[in-house]
């Protein structure tokens, strides 16, 4: 038999220890990794927020509701307007604070070109929050 230089009878055996060395330095490159990490994650920042109080505020933006008829005839709120009178009422409704919320109800067999020169109107005058109110039971 010709012996192997690389071979040996104790070779066949099975190992019975754990190789601890790749353990050790798996837990030291942790330990140096956390130690580095955490003096990072302690750092804040001072801010200076503000307080806030408890108090609901109820400052809720009026609405006007303007209404236009099938003939194109046009409500403020209830109350019949003509155009001249309208761009008033929306320039002054526009200069308010908080500015109102313009909800427009048209009746359904009135032409688009109503509600258009309404709409541009608003927009002419100001008004940037404009609604439309459907009501969905007429029909």
């Amino acid at each position: 038999m010709a012996m192997n230089a690389f071979s040996s009878d104790e070779d066949d055996g099975v190992m019975n220890e754990i190789n601890m060395t790749p353990l050790v330095d798996v837990m030291l490159v942790l330990l140096i990794v956390f130690m580095v990490t955490i003096p990072v994650i302690r750092h804040a920042v001072k801010i200076d927020l503000p307080h806030a109080s408890s108090q609901k505020e109820d400052a809720k933006p009026a609405q006007v509701n303007v209404s236009i008829q099938q003939d194109g005839s046009v409500l403020w709120n209830g109350e019949p307007v003509d155009y001249n009178a309208l761009h008033l009422k929306i320039a002054a409704a526009a200069h308010a604070s908080p500015q109102p919320e313009l909800h427009l109800n048209a009746d359904r067999r009135v032409a688009y070109e109503h509600v258009a020169q309404l709409m541009s109107a608003a927009q002419r005058g100001g008004l940037s929050k404009i609604g439309f109110v459907t009501d969905p039971a007429r029909r």
